[in-house]
């Protein structure tokens, strides 16, 4: 591939990635509610590792010709993104500090009743439900790729998108784990910011689904 186009592609796709948006909202909440935001973060990676291999098998091209799926696809992340945001605001974190030099840690108020929140697992399914449901992500990566391509280059299309791809995933991983653990870090010295910060990133979800919805109702009417 053409070194112009891996370069070009590599700082498009960090500049998408640090525009803030579902994932930054997820992976905010998950930074301040669990242990560990390793799991949180495999699933978003995971989700969009799916997007990629689709794209590059070319399912990416039949989805761009169903307008419907995308519209589908929009309002089933708003939905999603309601469901984590009100989950986030009715059991926001507290923190709980050990007896000891043990430092701080942060747990959901509602932990005790709801266990499977903390099943690794779990955080990895709804990770990949955040990434795999972000319209704005599938579209980046079904219409904004293969702009980058080049027909004329050594490697076949298929590999191109697929290289194209983990680029895209790469600048998430990146990007992601320091929103994830700066998160965790900050509120760790500001214990007080905590409940703050967290209905800060639930009412985030809850506004972005709306906005989703938004954009869609508008495109729909004018079309």
């Amino acid at each position: 591939m053409d070194v112009q186009l891996l370069l070009a592609c590599s700082v498009m796709m960090t500049l998408m990635v640090l525009l803030p948006g579902p994932d930054w909202a997820y992976l905010i909440a998950s930074g301040i509610r669990e242990r560990s935001i390793l799991p949180s973060l495999a699933g978003i990676l995971v989700g969009y590792l799916v997007a990629v291999a689709a794209v590059a098998i070319g399912v990416g091209a039949v989805v761009a010709a169903l307008p419907g799926f995308i519209v589908g696809l929009t309002f089933a992340a708003a939905v999603y993104l309601t469901y984590l945001g009100v989950r986030v605001l009715r059991e926001p974190p507290v923190v709980v500090v050990a007896a000891g030099p043990a430092p701080s840690d942060v747990v959901g108020a509602g932990d005790a009743r709801d266990a499977a929140s903390a099943r690794p697992w779990l955080r990895l399914l709804q990770g990949a439900g955040v990434s795999g449901l972000n319209p704005k992500g599938l579209l980046v990566l079904v219409v904004l790729l293969p702009q980058f391509t080049d027909a004329a280059g050594a490697w076949p299309i298929p590999v191109q998108l697929a290289v194209l791809g983990l680029i895209f995933v790469a600048a998430c991983a990146l990007v992601y784990s320091v929103v994830g653990f700066g998160a965790r870090t900050v509120l760790r010295l500001r214990p007080s910011a905590m409940r703050v910060v967290s209905r800060v990133s639930g009412a985030a979800m809850i506004v972005l689904a709306t906005v989703l919805v938004v954009e869609q109702a508008v495109h729909l009417i004018r079309g």
